[in-house]
């Protein structure tokens, strides 16, 4: 039953200030969606699905780093007021019980004081939006990683106060890899609390740094320069030895991870071609063939076709791979049936896929 918007701002005050990017306009409560929920099956028996690669946004944290909603990024029909009825609908027309909320980073400009201020409101708003809808929604923490201290911290309280579960990072810090030193106290952290670190690649990264060859049409800016960030993100996480360092970390990449899984053969070969470039040991400094840390992480399966999640699920292991569509951003609608049509995959592995392992790290209960 759909209300005026009058009555729907007096009603869901708690839900007030989060704006879920790429939303429909449509006035109605919150926890109702308006089609039928399709339930998905695996061998007779209905599974729970969980999107791990869901974005959104929060207005009064744009507006401290002086953005607003408006153009393809932000986009300007959006309002909290309407944003969780149309996001509902489009989950139960895909067969999504659960999204993973995630805010992809860009604020790791901003100083001390102003990052303090955007993550405190980001993740308030957060956990309101998941109390709202708890059996639909759950989320990932942001951290100002700049300031890698601060980011342990925040990572913390949003975990024990707030209910996240876990972290929304980006591949890069302002030209720093993830695997600097500086970020010790963060990955550290993470790894005491045993939560999903997601990360997703920002254009401020390769994308950047390539932009001049990624002109054109085809919009590679993102096609290619977004799956490269990861993969140079995930190889010096491996070959700089941060994922020794911390053996416990539960890192999930965007985007299939990339390009590394299915090219992860030449970062065998990589130190062996060239010794010089990998002092200390057949692959540098690390303790283990650089493709078997792949089958310690996870991966989102945004790569399209039943086939190519066949060859993922070869490459890193069916058990470490989740559903993720990039919601809203119009990438894929179909995500659940391109598990459900992947060749070679048990029934168990897909209801893994599907939500079973994205459950269990995210502490999502039956």
């Amino acid at each position: 039953m759909t209300t005026t918007r009058r009555k729907f701002l007096q009603t869901t005050g708690a839900l007030a200030g989060l704006a879920f990017v790429g939303c429909e306009l449509m006035a109605a409560a919150p926890a109702r969606a308006q089609t039928r929920r399709r339930e998905v099956v695996v061998g007779g028996k209905r599974v729970k699905t969980v999107d791990v690669h869901a974005h959104c946004a929060v207005p009064e944290a744009l507006a401290l780093m002086k953005l607003k909603l408006g153009g393809p990024l932000y986009r300007p029909d959006l309002d909290m007021a309407t944003a969780v009825a149309a996001r509902l609908r489009a989950m139960d027309e895909q067969g999504i019980d659960v999204e993973a909320l995630s805010i992809n980073p860009n604020w790791y400009e901003a100083d001390r004081d102003l990052a303090k201020q955007v993550i405190q409101i980001q993740n308030e708003k957060l956990a309101e939006a998941c109390a709202a809808n708890p059996e639909r929604f759950v989320a990932f923490a942001t951290v100002a990683l700049q300031h890698p201290d601060l980011a342990a911290e925040q990572l913390e309280e949003g975990v024990k106060k707030y209910g996240l579960r876990g972290a929304g990072i980006g591949g890069s810090v302002n030209g720093v890899e993830l695997s600097d030193p500086k970020f010790h106290p963060f990955w550290a952290k993470a790894e005491q609390l045993g939560v999903v670190v997601f990360i997703h690649p920002q254009g401020t990264g390769a994308p950047t740094d390539l932009q001049h060859r990624l002109k054109g049409n085809g919009y590679l800016d993102n096609v290619i320069g977004n799956p490269l960030e990861t993969t140079i993100a995930l190889s010096h996480l491996i070959f700089e030895g941060t994922l020794d360092k911390f053996p416990g970390l539960k890192i999930c990449a965007a985007h299939a991870g990339g390009f590394l899984p299915s090219y992860a053969g030449r970062s065998d070969h990589g130190c062996f071609t060239r010794p010089d470039r990998c002092a200390g040991g057949p692959y540098g400094t690390i303790k283990k063939k650089p493709s078997e840390y792949l089958k310690q992480m996870y991966y989102d399966t945004m790569v399209f076709t039943p086939e190519a999640v066949r060859h993922l699920a070869a490459e890193v292991g069916a058990s470490q791979l989740l559903v993720g569509t990039d919601y809203p951003y119009p990438w894929t609608k179909t995500a659940v049936d391109l598990i459900l049509n992947t060749p070679g995959v048990s029934d168990a592995d897909k209801v893994a896929m599907l939500g079973g392992t994205a459950m269990r790290l995210l502490g999502i209960k039956t």
